[in-house]
């Protein structure tokens, strides 16, 4: 894939998206309470326009589907994820989400034409289309497991709002490239901290600094990735991937989550085994736990579902 080609087709393409209207306070507040509602059922709260959803097996697929333009990233579409990813984390028949792009691109990043373009002229920078506080990285360290299943070209936002997630799987097709510096601008998403983490500190540095095009093996090779896979294997081995966390104990999942978040970089050990004591104590009384010791001793699977529908 050209990503010269890739980035001139971002800013080229005529806008297809309709600018969004502003609701009156009293709707936006019913819609914010019929929203909260919505989520504490797992249903999905919205209309979606710039992304697709598909719960196949206990694994929700969300899918960036703005084709046209590489799935490049508006607020409209950053309102969707959160949203998809809420209803996900409410509904017990989702055990984990695998994010991908439809078409030849993965997220091209934020939409030059749509997004800074207007900031640069309105001096308005950030917020939502909704208007609701967004904050994806907690999201995605607070929810159940998410994968990356990365198609095509990510690049700025495209790569950032990946890498918080669980793991990452790339097309030999895929392209990285955190080319904030290209555009004057530093990296946002938590990206200094979640890359250096990835790849360690030079690696980081040399990345972000040059914001260089970064082919899909070189990028596993880097640690900024954690697999490289045949396009045709793509989806398959990230449904398997999920799969397989799903058909874990949820409270323990996200537990484990937790711990990875707060102790990736604590360099306390008393303060590590503290937490993970702290998050053990609550394990050792969780319906999930007596179920898995039941299940071992009656030699058969352990089944988690029917715990949290009861």
């Amino acid at each position: 894939m050209n990503l010269k080609r890739v980035l001139r087709d971002v800013s080229s393409i005529s806008d297809l998206m309709p600018p969004s209207p502003q609701p009156i306070r009293k709707k936006r507040v019913m819609g914010e309470i019929a929203d909260t509602l919505n989520h504490k059922r797992g249903e999905i709260s919205m209309v979606y326009e710039t992304i697709l959803t598909d719960l196949s097996e206990g694994v929700m697929t969300i899918t960036m589907n703005r084709p046209e333009r590489l799935n490049a990233w508006t607020y409209r579409m950053g309102d969707e994820l959160q949203d998809a990813i809420e209803s996900a984390n409410a509904n017990s028949e989702v055990g984990a989400c695998i994010l991908t792009g439809a078409g030849r691109g993965f997220c091209a990043g934020a939409d030059i034409q749509d997004l800074f373009k207007t900031q640069a002229d309105t001096g308005v920078v950030g917020g939502s289309a909704s208007g609701k506080p967004r904050d994806w990285v907690q999201l995605l360290r607070d929810s159940k497991p998410v994968i990356a299943a990365v198609n095509g070209a990510a690049i700025g936002l495209g790569v950032t709002q990946i890498l918080p997630m669980d793991y990452i799987i790339a097309s030999t097709e895929a392209k990285f490239s955190v080319r904030f510096v290209k555009m004057g601008l530093v990296p946002e998403l938590a990206s200094s901290h979640f890359l250096a983490a990835r790849t360690g500190f030079g690696a980081a540095s040399e990345l972000m600094l040059t914001g260089r095009i970064v082919p899909a093996e070189e990028a596993r090779e880097l640690r900024m990735i954690d697999k490289v896979v045949a396009p045709e294997d793509l989806l398959p081995t990230a449904f398997a991937l999920a799969k397989d966390m799903a058909s874990n104990s949820p409270a323990a999942l996200r537990s484990i989550k937790a711990l990875l978040t707060a102790n990736m970089m604590e360099n306390d050990l008393q303060e590590i085994q503290r937490r993970e004591g702290k998050a053990l104590a609550v394990c050792y009384k969780s319906p999930e736990h007596h179920e898995a010791i039941n299940a071992f001793l009656e030699k058969r699977e352990p089944d988690f579902k029917n715990l949290k529908n009861t």
